[in-house]
């Protein structure tokens, strides 16, 4: 192809390289130049054009997209009309997209002219959706790249569209005493939600106890219903293959077949399968309407694409969904990276630092108000550490020694409420803080005014970690495995925290709602070391 500036005299049967506006008329990009044409470019006063000329061997573009396209076309991929050197692929059906991306990559390598842009290996479409994308760059193609192109798109499939099945899909989910109903409910409406967006139908949910024997004969039930993919969803996360919904599987005559994905979150997944049926023990992150990995795994199960333990193991790159600077360390260290899906709305979350104890232990000392070399107040210390950290607002809870505690805070922006009864014990001054907390607050992190060396870091990290519509509803520090604190609450237990009585915290709601926590390990034991007698005063 010759291209560049042509004389008018040479440019019958050119292609135009760029819109020209003429006083009569316009004449656009891509207009091959007949006798009319070139009169009216002389009579515009124009001597030459930029155009390009094909030559011998030369392919024009829309003959050269047409024949690529003709080349991909397969059983429910659909295609448009050439224009401008580009032709579109399109689904016919709601399904599961498979692409070559070897086969992609080897065509988009021929020549410069030649390019195919598709979705993404595993895209989930719907009817007319544009499935790829033909576009030959310049005003011709050579021959030679065009013909290898042809063939190679004839003879492997650059595009495969897998619709999805109707299949009848068995859910067990499990409960624990005292389990709320609301979390039966949610897990089981947001699988509902899933199955039924891929043309599956969700069968009535089994209920059964968090024991191998129940979930065991909860599948035996849901196959007898003619359950053609069993799915359970536990009360707790499953931790090993050897948990109580994996054996509930081997009971019930299945096999294991692999624990675990390289997806965040979705991490604990298990695959496995009774008979010929598939059996998936879910991730606790399931509960939630968030893309995870089960939606990846159900995807494909839906649309008939075998999914083996090789299939998961290599679902590791694109498999960060969400980053979360909670994770164990040395991640943790990490800078944070952005995430990959939209960012949310921050949770507000706030801080209740308990300042109200009488410091039985240290008369008649006020830990509260010891100094360290700087003369600041340890309550001071750790109310700065608060407002160093996402946590707003900052609320401090007061009683033994009130007007000492106000003054050594003075000047910083916090909220102040008192617990007229704070003799009575810890719930006390826990539920003063509780009831004045603002209405719109997400959760709370209860700080102890005696714990100093919890860093706006370790906070931050905590506050990162606190996600309720992913069953992290209740996060605890922890040191080399040990629970420690501040420990952040959200909304939904502060009714039960409310009803707490005597000298006690609400650590003990913790193991009541065990399903709802997470623990984020630490880098120190700043989570562990609390300052309440002389002799740790001394370490300190």
């Amino acid at each position: 192809m010759l291209f560049g500036p042509t004389p008018l005299d040479e440019a019958r049967g050119a292609i135009l390289a760029h819109t020209l506006r003429l006083p009569d008329r316009v004449l656009k990009k891509g207009t091959v130049l007949d006798a009319a044409a070139i009169e009216a470019l002389r009579a515009a006063r124009h001597g030459e054009v930029i155009a390009a000329r094909l030559e011998s061997g030369d392919v024009p573009e829309d003959e050269a997209a047409d024949r690529m396209a003709n080349a991909m076309l397969r059983p429910l991929v659909a295609r448009s009309r050439a224009a401008t050197g580009r032709v579109n692929l399109l689904a016919e059906t709601h399904g599961l997209l498979r692409v070559d991306v070897a086969l992609i990559d080897r065509v988009n390598a021929l020549d410069e002219s030649l390019t195919l842009a598709t979705l993404a290996d595993f895209s989930v479409v719907q009817p007319k959706d544009m499935l790829a994308t033909i576009k030959v760059i310049p005003f011709s193609v050579p021959a030679a790249p065009l013909q290898v192109a042809e063939a190679m798109l004839r003879g492997a499939p650059a595009l495969t569209l897998h619709p999805f099945r109707p299949l009848r899909v068995g859910l067990v989910s499990t409960e624990l005493p005292g389990m709320k109903e609301a979390i039966f409910e949610n897990g089981v409406e947001a699988t509902r939600v899933r199955i039924e967006a891929l043309a599956g139908t969700l069968l009535p949910p089994e209920r059964s106890a968090h024991e191998t024997a129940a979930v065991a004969d909860a599948l035996t039930r849901l196959r007898r219903a003619g359950a053609e993919l069993l799915l359970i969803l536990g009360a707790s996360a499953v931790v090993d293959r050897r948990d109580v919904a994996p054996a509930g599987i081997l009971r019930a005559g299945g096999v294991i077949e692999h624990f675990g994905m390289p997806v965040d979150p979705g991490n604990l997944l298990c695959l496995g399968r009774v008979g010929p049926v598939p059996a998936l023990v879910l991730p606790g992150c399931a509960r939630s309407p968030k893309v995870n990995g089960f939606d990846w795994v159900l995807e494909r199960l839906l649309a008939g694409v075998p999914v083996t333990p090789k299939s998961l193991m290599r679902m590791g790159v694109g498999g960060l969904l969400k980053e979360i600077d909670t994770r164990p360390l040395p991640r943790g260290d990490a800078p944070r990276s952005a995430a990959t899906t939209a960012p949310r709305r921050p949770r507000r979350v706030a801080a209740l630092v308990l300042a109200a104890g009488r410091s039985r232990r240290m008369a008649p000392l006020n830990k509260l108000m010891v100094t360290d070399r700087s003369g600041q107040a340890m309550v001071a210390r750790v109310v700065d550490n608060a407002l160093a950290s996402r946590a707003r607002p900052v609320l401090v809870v007061t009683g033994h020694e009130r007007e000492r505690v106000e003054d050594a805070l003075a000047g910083r922006p916090v909220l102040m409420t008192h617990a007229e009864d704070y003799a009575e014990g810890l719930s006390s001054s826990l539920k003063a803080g509780i009831a004045a907390l603002p209405p719109d607050v997400e959760g709370v992190l209860v700080m102890l005014g005696d714990m100093p060396l919890v860093s706006p870091a370790m906070l931050d990290r905590i506050i990162a970690g606190f996600d309720p519509e992913e069953g992290r509803a209740i996060v605890q520090p922890t040191f080399r495995g040990k629970q420690g604190n501040p420990v952040l609450w959200g909304r939904e237990f502060f009714g039960e925290i409310l009803s707490i009585s005597g000298d006690v915290g609400a650590r003990h709601l913790t193991g009541r709602h065990a399903e709802r926590l997470h623990n984020v390990e630490m880098a120190d034991d700043g989570v562990l070391r609390d300052f309440d007698t002389v002799d740790t005063l001394k370490g300190l």
